[in-house]
């Protein structure tokens, strides 16, 4: 796996090719090897916007595709450095590309990288080396087998991976690999904290009780979308009611959080409004997914239009809310008639159904709006009224 300035510069001309048409087509550059070519400029597509530092870098290597698809991002990376400590020894157990090793590394005094592939191991020790980190040590082979021989280690990092056989992919804790609730205690045994990355698919509830000892939760989304869960669990806690963190990363770079207990969510009481007022506001991906359902509406004095809708409403404007805000324009009750006409007044809209018996094309083909525009339709449902709620998104 070496490249020379004679690979780079192949790279970065046939950055824009037909990858299979490239492949094929191979016997033409005798001096470069097409396939690993190939390989580095697919994986540099994947990490054009995740990872823009390293996607800058030309002189770093990418031990596969797959290695780029299921990295961190740059941003979620840098977030993981919030919860290690400057004094911390690290050892990630599933090392992977490296990103998270490389950015734990810049925050903590040291980290072990282990990796059982490779290929991966001679792309970290070239990337880390360029990227001119010296305080990575990596080891390759099963980190199962070699946690007893580690030196010491105040927290483990594990990315179990979520492929099973045949490269399917699951999502409970318990199929991926390495299984962390059985290795929990062999880790334990060798330091008092342990940070998961694991499945935003993954169920919270479900594997809080795989993990006892979790006391904080952290739900990374960017661009309102979910990626990543974080759990941080201590050997020594005793608790049942972790911290949950609700990170969002807008597309504009600012930062959304809200945090709360999970216990404090099960005990609040349900605040539903009875109409739908001024101003409509959708939780962001973290939140959701987190199901802070009854949290957000008291921290931020809303009403929610139904237990199931996950839409709220207030008279006056919020600032601040961690997901979008719209101004009400119209609302208007769902009927036949309604739908036939609608596009009248409405040519084109943002659909989104929340708590609706139809989907976004099943209602568009009634209605015959187009997509797009600065109008947004929510269709829910306010007790046992369904309705199509316009608004604008405020700047």
């Amino acid at each position: 796996m070496k490249q020379t300035d004679e690979f780079r510069q192949f790279v970065k001309e046939h950055a824009g090719d037909d990858l299979t048409r490239l492949l094929l087509s191979a016997s033409r550059y005798p001096s470069v090897d097409v396939s690993f070519a190939v390989e580095q400029i697919a994986s540099r597509h994947q990490i054009k916007d995740k990872l823009p530092v390293w996607y800058a870098n030309d002189a770093l290597l990418f031990p596969s595709k797959i290695s780029a698809e299921q990295c961190s991002s740059e941003q979620t990376a840098l977030y993981k450095q919030r919860l290690v400590e400057e004094s911390d020894t690290l050892c990630d157990l599933t090392g992977g590309l490296g990103i998270d090793s490389y950015y734990l590394s810049r925050k903590a005094r040291h980290v072990t990288y282990i990796e059982r592939f490779p290929a991966y191991c001679e792309a970290a020790r070239n990337n880390f080396s360029v990227l001119g980190t010296d305080n990575i040590t990596i080891m390759e082979g099963d980190s199962t087998e070699l946690i007893s021989g580690l030196p010491e280690i105040s927290a483990f990092y594990i990315d179990p991976a979520r492929r099973g056989e045949g490269n399917k992919r699951v999502y409970a804790l318990r199929d991926c690999e390495p299984d962390l609730p059985a290795i929990l205690p062999e880790l334990f045994r060798h330091a008092p904290k342990v940070i998961a990355k694991l499945s935003p698919m993954a169920d919270i509830r479900m594997t809080l009780d795989l993990l006892p000892g979790t006391t904080g939760i952290h739900v990374l989304s960017v661009k309102n979308e979910c990626k990543e869960l974080l759990f941080v669990v201590e050997r020594d806690a005793v608790t049942e009611s972790p911290l949950i963190h609700c990170i969002n990363y807008t597309s504009n770079g600012q930062e959304e959080s809200f945090s709360f207990v999970w216990e404090d969510e099960r005990r609040e009481g349900l605040h539903l409004s009875d109409r739908v007022k001024d101003f409509l506001y959708e939780p962001n991906a973290s939140l959701l997914k987190a199901g802070a359902f009854k949290s957000v509406a008291s921290r931020f004095g809303l009403g929610k239009l139904d237990v199931n809708s996950h839409l709220y409403t207030s008279d006056t404007r919020l600032e601040n809310f961690p997901g979008r805000s719209f101004r009400v324009e119209n609302i208007h009750p769902f009927t036949g008639k309604l739908c036939r006409t609608l596009s009248r007044l409405i040519p084109q809209a943002n659909i989104s159904v929340r708590n609706f018996p139809l989907s976004v094309d099943e209602l568009r083909k009634r209605t015959k709006i187009a997509d797009g525009g600065d109008i947004y339709i929510f269709a829910t449902q306010i007790g046992s009224e369904k309705i199509l709620v316009e608004c604008r998104k405020r700047g």
